[in-house]
């Protein structure tokens, strides 16, 4: 009794030792809940500044690609497509006259998802790719038609071994015009690319783009043989 009583005391003491180191770790570290933006930062007031430039950030990009403030004649474009690293990726190589390209989060139910929550599946956002271009040097179809090329669009909510609602293929338009094409494309590929083989890509309008965090964007050139399962 006396051995089994020294053995519980010393797991006890363990706990105790492992718990204080715990707090003396974490002592003045605050993470931001309620702005929806990840921030990791000594105090409540830097978590404030912080979420606030990140959401500034947000608001800067949306401000400056929408359709009311880009320039004359230029379009944005929206697709998902599994992991968005690879499509960032191809997209970029294929299409070097692209005015911008970036990836964020598309079509949930909640403002300033972050990628932690949309891992989740709880928010309803597809991971994607939004890109700028100018119609009379890239064209909408050519856009449309490489986007069913470089995925799989006969898996559901699926993209290699990415499982989830995040990993849809999806194609958001951002005007009638758009979404005609998308649906043309999407018919021409069943009949001559995925015979046999139903696309359950959706076409949604477009909703609120929200940029993901910087180091998700052009992830791929920056870590060189990072995950890619996307294919020209």
């Amino acid at each position: 009794m006396r051995r089994t009583n020294s053995g519980v005391s010393l797991v006890v003491v363990l706990l105790v030792v492992y718990a204080t180191l715990v707090l003396f770790t974490l002592a003045g570290k605050s993470v931001s809940s309620t702005t929806g933006i990840d921030v990791v930062c000594d105090s409540q007031q830097d978590c404030r500044a912080a979420a606030t430039t990140r959401q500034e950030e947000r608001n800067n990009y949306n401000d400056n690609n929408n359709n009311n403030n880009m320039q004359a004649g230029r379009q944005l474009a929206t697709f998902g497509g599994g992991c968005f690293w690879g499509m960032e990726k191809w997209y970029r190589k294929e299409f070097p006259k692209l005015k911008s390209a970036a990836v964020g989060y598309l079509g949930g139910s909640i403002a300033n998802p972050t990628y932690k929550l949309v891992c989740t599946g709880a928010t309803g956002h597809a991971e994607v790719i939004q890109v700028e271009f100018d119609p009379s040097e890239v064209k909408y179809r050519d856009l449309v038609t490489y986007f069913f090329r470089i995925h799989d669009p006969t898996t559901l909510n699926r993209q290699g071994g990415d499982v989830g609602t995040q990993y849809r293929s999806a194609i958001f338009y951002h005007s009638q015009e758009q979404k005609e094409e998308a649906e043309h494309v999407k018919n021409e590929m069943q009949e001559t690319r995925y015979e046999g083989r139903p696309i359950v890509t959706e076409i949604t309008e477009a909703t609120t783009f929200y940029p993901a965090e910087d180091y998700h964007q052009q992830y791929l050139e920056k870590n060189e043989g990072g995950y890619c399962i996307h294919k020209p």
